[in-house]
């Protein structure tokens, strides 16, 4: 993967200190140039920035050395902005309020109780195949290292908590075949779509929201003291997936595509509503038997999974309502 264009100061910054140095130079950029408060979570350069820090630990860059990953002066620079990533995250989110019911009663009133827009809605009824491509190549920031993130916590965990998340990862990793790994399957959309596949290709066309929401996982993965957040963050997309994941495969059947191309959102159908109870039962509902003082890290991981939805949501379709492209340029279409 080669690294993506900078987007502001910082991320032009640090991407050439990467690619041409052994230590980040004295250009970093002052904090407090930077976005502050929930607008953190759509500002290109700081997004970017996290995420080219964060990709060091998946798969890097090419030319890219590989001390990098544990340079102490770029954890330093990470560490800043994951600050104002969570501070931004705590605002959206708003307070978590925790009562006594089972945790998995929890999780499904504070799911019950989200208004975010339904972009699923719209894609089954309304999306066009350029909206779609639009959807996919923000959505490839995720789905092409799907799992990765969260997989991060498991040695973080012990017992039934750690032996429910391992259940539900591996099927996001196809059960041990490479061609059923859900990643994979997203990418045959995207060829589907005449959308280049290839990881990370895209990355220069997707907005910020896009790496916000994969920037929140990897740093509720990366970090032992969010391991309660992390696994409240997999069940609320784990609750949240089978019934959208059907209007998406419904909106492309819609337009004349079949399930060649539509089984990424068909298997989230069946296998989300079989993970849901794991998640929620055997995975949280341990993990908080066992460490109960974790109970508010759950609910938060869950409330930001819901709420980064909605800010990519929000985007795509306030783009599209104003008649114009979601993206940050037109997508890099398959050879």
């Amino acid at each position: 993967m080669r690294l993506p264009e900078p987007r502001g100061p910082l991320s032009e910054a640090l991407c050439r200190d990467l690619a041409t140095s052994t230590a980040l130079s004295a250009t970093a950029v002052d904090p407090a140039q930077l976005a502050d408060g929930s607008v953190a979570l759509t500002d290109d350069d700081l997004q970017l920035s996290l995420a080219v820090c964060y990709e060091l630990h998946y798969r890097g860059f090419d030319g890219v050395s590989e001390d990098w990953e544990w340079d102490p002066a770029l954890i330093g620079l990470r560490s800043g902005l994951e600050r104002r990533h969570l501070a931004a995250l705590r605002e959206l989110a708003g307070p978590v309020i925790t009562t006594g019911e089972p945790v998995d009663r929890q999780l499904a009133a504070l799911i019950a109780a989200d208004d975010g827009p339904s972009l699923s809605s719209f894609m089954s009824k309304e999306g066009t195949l350029e909206q779609w491509r639009e959807y996919l190549t923000l959505r490839s920031v995720y789905h092409l290292k799907e799992g990765d993130p969260h997989t991060f916590a498991i040695p973080r965990l012990s017992g039934r908590a750690k032996a429910a998340m391992v259940e539900i990862q591996a099927d996001e990793y196809g059960g041990g075949s490479p061609q059923r790994m859900h990643s994979e399957l997203f990418a045959g959309l995207m060829r589907e779509l005449d959308l280049d596949a290839t990881y990370g290709a895209l990355w220069d066309e997707a907005p910020a929201a896009a790496f916000a929401s994969v920037n929140t996982m990897s740093l509720f993965g990366l970090h032992r003291r969010w391991r309660g957040a992390a696994l409240g963050h997999l069940t609320a997309v784990e609750m949240t997936s089978s019934e959208p994941s059907r209007r998406y495969s419904a909106g492309l059947r819609r337009l004349g595509f079949d399930e060649r191309v539509t089984v990424f959102y068909d298997e989230h159908v069946e296998a989300d509503a079989v993970h849901e109870q794991i998640a929620s039962v055997d995975m949280c509902g341990s993990l908080v038997a066992e460490e109960p003082d974790l109970l508010p890290d759950v609910l938060f991981g869950a409330a930001c999974s819901l709420a980064m939805d909605g800010v990519a949501a929000r985007h795509l379709l306030g783009a599209w309502e104003a008649g114009r492209s979601a993206l940050r340029r037109e997508p890099t279409l398959a050879a």
